[in-house]
């Protein structure tokens, strides 16, 4: 499932959403304060943020404009009490994804955080993809950024290794050709290097080579091309 930062100064509120979160399969990390939640944010990864905005130290409004800077595509879901139509406006015109205000009902609130978190992983949105080899194992690749985790250990990819990876990914199960390849190659910036046989293979022993022991395994689909698949090769 997904990382979750709670960030709510109601204690009793705060342990109720940690608990149902976790019981929903989420890792949940609670915050008490903007100051507390600010720290983790630059410490740890978040798939998504639950934010209150009556926080002490750090308002939740300075801490939503703050991870708008520095985090412009982490999802947040804003709690709060305001519920007049100008807090809501002003909420979702900071950089909320989404507003629900208290008192309100779990299931709603989970209804509103899965599609939170789906919308994020969706390319066209600027979040991540995610892939889960097994109960344990999860490949995670930005979908802006050359950026790549396996659980929570970076990647080091090249903008090719990226790319190449990106595109198997979201094409889990299902064969990549070379020609794909080349279209997405061609925007990688200051690539100007087609996509040769040898080449093309070079890549792909890197990027087996980079996903280890993950479960994942890209296999060659004698004629067609590459495959990314869940097992061993």
């Amino acid at each position: 499932m997904s990382s979750l930062l709670i960030v709510e100064d109601d204690e009793l509120l705060r342990d109720a959403l940690s608990a149902q979160l976790a019981q929903a399969g989420h890792t949940v990390t609670p915050a008490a304060d903007g100051a507390i939640a600010q720290a983790l944010l630059e410490t740890h990864r978040f798939d998504g943020v639950l934010l209150d905005l009556g926080l002490p130290k750090v308002s939740g409004m300075e801490v939503l404009h703050w991870i708008r800077l520095r985090l412009p595509a982490l999802p947040v879901l804003v709690l709060t009490a305001r519920d007049g139509v100008d807090d809501r406006v002003q909420g979702l015109n900071a950089g909320a994804d989404d507003y629900l205000t208290k008192p309100f009902s779990m299931a709603e609130l989970q209804a509103r955080l899965g599609a939170m978190l789906r919308r994020a992983r969706l390319p066209a949105f600027g979040g991540s993809l995610e892939l889960v080899a097994d109960s344990t194992r999860r490949l995670r690749v930005d979908a802006t950024l050359p950026q790549a985790w396996l659980d929570d250990e970076a990647m080091e990819l090249t903008q090719r290794e990226w790319a190449l990876l990106s595109l198997l990914v979201t094409n889990a199960g299902q064969v990549v050709s070379r020609e794909d390849v080349q279209e997405v190659w061609q925007s990688v910036p200051g690539d100007v290097v087609g996509v040769g046989s040898n080449a093309l293979e070079v890549y792909i022993h890197r990027l087996r080579r980079k996903l280890g022991d993950s479960g994942l395994n890209i296999r060659n689909v004698r004629g067609l091309g590459y495959m990314l698949e869940s097992g061993t090769p």
